[in-house]
């Protein structure tokens, strides 16, 4: 009975063994090639995914790629533009096998696995993409770098690049297409400057701001002396204008005074009396004002209520009489006499 046991489970061992070596299985996102003693034709390809029989190894083996997209950098290479400064350019690839045949035909001499043969079409890829990263010596720093998005031409560098990469070969002379290879979309990472030309583009960059900034402290200069020289000469007009006004108002006003002037000149008391009158008035005394002055003040005579007794018709008051005091005082007791009588 153990006999039959390990007879069974040595039967299944050896059916599960045969089933490894003799079926393979293709999953969607793959491309399988069916080799029979290292050689393959066009039927070996399978493309659409499911189980397959084959005959075990040494007969036939199989290889599968991946058909997915790929992708593959190339790191700072340096290249010189058309206007001969030196930059450090990264460029990238998209890549995938669109010919599962003549991807293992020409890769396969790298190894038995798939990504041995990977491997080898990436080095492939980026001595081709070294060569096309070249097409940026046709362009100048300003196309690389600009402020502007319509003004770069990086888009149509990278078009350039891919078309340029698709139709390039390698030392065989074959192909990416020839290898199986289809370059889906080739751009560039990044472009930076190398050490010692960043410190010329810097030091240019300071020059030419330092070059705006003379020209605008030139302009602005030049603007403020203008505005100085505007305020100046309308200060001038302004000067001369108030100076012309104030003389014509100054004639003006000494034709208006001649007749008043005419009319104290021939009554001389009269003017002295209304300047006299003019000072009590512009005097500017309270009611609550003590003043004590001395009766030869000009115009204090006028305060005393005696200084228009004995006035005639038409007869103008002695403003500078020193005896209005001495009369008026004088005047008071006699009064007083003769109350007394």
């Amino acid at each position: 009975m153990q006999l039959v046991i390990r007879i069974i489970l040595a039967g299944v061992f050896l059916l599960a063994l045969f089933a490894f070596a003799a079926t393979y299985t293709v999953r969607y996102t793959e491309a399988a090639v069916l080799t029979t003693f290292g050689q393959a034709t066009e039927k070996d390809v399978h493309l659409t995914p499911g189980l397959r029989f084959k005959w075990p190894y040494p007969i036939q083996s199989v290889t599968k790629y991946d058909t997915r997209v790929r992708s593959t950098s190339v790191k700072f290479e340096q290249q010189q533009t058309a206007d001969s400064k030196q930059v450090v350019v990264e460029t990238f690839c998209d890549w995938r096998v669109s010919d599962p045949l003549k991807f293992f035909r020409t890769f396969s001499n790298a190894g038995e696995r798939s990504e041995e043969h990977f491997r080898k079409a990436e080095g492939s890829l980026e001595a081709a993409m070294r060569s096309a990263a070249g097409i940026i010596a046709q362009y100048n720093m300003t196309d690389l770098f600009t402020t502007s998005p319509s003004g770069t031409k990086l888009p149509e560098i990278e078009v350039r690049m891919r078309d340029t990469l698709r139709n390039s070969a390698d030392k065989t002379g074959i192909s990416l297409s020839d290898a199986g290879i289809e370059v889906v979309r080739v751009g560039i990472m990044r472009i930076v400057l190398p050490e010692e030309v960043t410190k010329t583009v810097f030091e240019r960059m300071k020059a030419n701001r330092e070059k705006i900034a003379k020209e605008t402290e030139s302009r602005g200069k030049a603007e403020a002396q203008a505005i100085r020289s505007k305020a100046d000469n309308d200060a001038k007009t302004i000067e001369q204008f108030a100076t012309a006004l104030a003389q014509e108002i100054q004639s003006r006003g000494d034709l208006e005074a001649v007749p008043y002037v005419a009319q104290m000149n021939t009554n001389g008391d009269l003017a002295v009396f209304l300047k006299t009158m003019e000072f009590l008035k512009d005097g500017g005394f309270g009611k609550q004002t003590t003043l004590v002055l001395s009766g030869d003040t000009p115009g204090v005579p006028m305060l005393f209520p005696s200084a228009l007794d004995n006035l005639k018709t038409g007869q103008v008051p002695e403003v500078m009489r020193r005896g209005v005091l001495g009369e008026s005082v004088a005047r008071k007791p006699a009064a007083a006499n003769g109350g007394g009588k």
